[in-house]
C-alpha cells in the first residue's frame, strides 16, 4: 500500500488536473522531447590541482564518487577506509561482483584520472588513527582544502523489511549503526582536521577550506527508521552549528543530500531481488551514480563564492546540478527526491495503473514538472512509502 501526507497528496491532485486539462498540449509535445540524446554536461574545474583532501569512506559508494571527481580535478585526495588489499574488507554489505573495494583502488583510479591518489587505512572510529592521517597531511602537503565525512557503517536488516521496522524493536544495534561512524566518526575528523584548515586559509590566500558532511533526505523527514533520521538531521546540524564558529576561520560547511544512489551495495542488492523489499519500492534505474555527487563536491569546491553562501546549509545534489547546469554522468539530470518528477513516477503513477488495471499514457508519464515541494511539506510528515 502507498501512503503519503495531505499536504503531498493534494499537490499530486493538482498536477494531475492540470495534465487533464492540458492532455492535447502535452501529447503533442511528448515525441520530440522523448527523441533528444543524453549528452554529459560537466566542466572538470581548472582551479584545484594544488589543493589537498581527505575523503573518509572513499573505498566504495558516495565516498569513492566523491574522490574520484576530486581526483580528476587534480587534486591530491587521500582516501580513508577500513577496507584494503592488506588488510579487511568491511562486510556489512555483500558487494558480490565488486571484488576490489580498497583504498588502494580509488587511489588507483584517482591516478588514472590525473589526480594524486594516497590510500590510507583508516577506521574512523578509532581517533587516534583519525589524528595520525591528519598529521600525516600536514606533513606531506602543508595544507588541507577539502574534507569529505561519508564513512558510514551499513546497519544491521539492510536486506529485509526489518531494516523499517518499530525502533523499539531495533533497539541500540540499530542506534550504533548510525551514529558510531557516520556521525561522531564524522565529528571527530572535522576536530582533527579543522586546526590544519584554519592554518590553510591563514597561509593560502583566498583560499576557504570546504567540510562537506554526507548526509541525506533523512535529515529531513522521517524516513527508513527513527535511529536513521536522527543521525541524518544530527549531520545536518553538525554543518549548520560548525559553520557558526568556522565563518570567522573563512572556512566552509555544507551537508550534502545525495538522492537514490546507485552504489555497489545497492546495484548488488537488486541483482539478487532484495532491493524492491529493503528500500521500500524504490526504482533504481532512477537513482544517481555515486560521482554526481563527486561533481557536486567538485563544483562546490572550486566555488569559494558559492560555498560561503551555502555554509552551514543543505545543499540538494539534484538541485545543485540544475542550478549549476552539470548532469550525472551518463548524461542524465536526475530528479531531486522532493520533485514531482521523482514523487510521482515513484509514488503516484504505480498506484495509479495498478488500481485501474492499465498504464498511464506517456504524455502523462514525460510530462511531470520539475516541481519541488517546500521542505515544510516533508518535515509536516512522513513522505511517500511502499508498503
Amino acid at each position: 500500500m502507498i501512503t503519503m501526507n495531505s499536504s503531498i497528496r493534494i499537490v499530486c491532485v493538482h498536477i494531475l488536473l492540470f495534465f487533464s486539462i492540458h492532455a492535447a498540449a502535452f501529447s503533442a509535445s511528448t515525441t520530440s522531447q522523448n527523441n533528444v540524446p543524453l549528452i554529459d554536461k560537466y566542466t572538470t574545474p581548472n582551479n584545484l590541482s594544488s589543493k589537498v583532501a581527505i575523503v573518509t569512506g572513499g573505498s566504495r559508494g558516495i565516498g569513492k564518487g566523491i574522490a574520484l571527481e576530486l581526483g580528476r580535478a587534480g587534486m591530491t585526495v587521500y582516501v580513508a577506509s577500513r577496507s584494503t588489499r592488506s588488510g579487511s574488507i568491511s562486510t556489512e554489505r555483500d558487494l558480490g561482483s565488486f571484488e576490489d573495494c580498497t583504498v588502494e583502488r580509488t587511489a588507483e583510479e584517482i591516478n588514472e584520472l590525473g589526480g594524486k591518489g594516497i590510500p590510507i587505512p583508516l577506521d574512523v572510529s578509532n581517533d587516534d588513527e583519525i589524528a595520525q592521517l591528519v598529521q600525516k597531511v600536514k606533513e606531506e602537503c602543508g595544507r588541507l582544502d577539502v574534507l569529505i565525512c561519508s564513512a558510514f557503517t551499513t546497519p544491521p536488516n539492510l536486506t529485509d523489511a526489518s531494516f523499517r521496522d518499530e525502533f523499539w524493536k531495533q533497539k541500540g544495534q540499530m542506534w550504533d549503526a548510525c551514529h558510531g561512524v557516520g556521525l561522531r566518526g564524522a565529528y571527530m575528523a572535522c576536530c582533527e582536521s579543522v586546526p590544519l584548515m584554519i592554518e590553510t586559509a591563514e597561509k593560502f590566500t583566498g583560499t576557504r577550506p570546504l567540510i562537506g558532511i554526507i548526509s541525506s533526505f533523512g535529515g529531513k523527514s522521517y524516513t527508513f527508521n527513527v535511529a536513521y533520521g536522527v543521525g541524518k538531521a544530527a549531520a545536518d546540524r553538525l554543518a549548520s552549528d560548525m559553520s557558526v564558529q568556522l565563518s570567522k576561520y573563512n572556512i566552509d560547511t555544507i551537508a550534502l543530500y545525495p538522492g537514490l544512489v546507485k552504489t555497489e551495495g545497492n546495484i548488488e542488492m537488486e541483482k539478487r531481488g532484495e532491493w524492491e523489499e529493503a528500500s521500500g519500492g524504490f526504482d533504481l534505474a532512477m537513482g544517481e551514480t555515486p560521482r554526481f555527487s563527486g561533481r557536486a563536491m567538485t563544483l562546490l569546491a572550486a566555488n569559494s563564492v558559492l560555498t560561503k553562501e551555502r555554509s552551514g546549509k543543505v545543499v540538494v545534489v539534484a538541485e545543485l546540478a540544475k542550478e549549476l547546469g552539470f548532469t550525472d554522468i551518463d548524461g542524465r539530470t536526475p530528479a531531486s527526491i522532493r520533485s514531482l518528477q521523482f514523487i510521482l513516477p515513484e509514488f503516484v503513477f504505480p498506484r495509479i495503473e495498478k488500481q485501474s488495471g492499465s498504464p498511464l499514457p506517456n504524455w502523462i508519464k514525460n510530462n511531470v514538472p520539475d516541481y519541488l515541494l517546500p521542505w515544510s511539506t516533508f518535515s509536516g510528515g512522513p513522505p511517500p512509502t511502499n508498503d
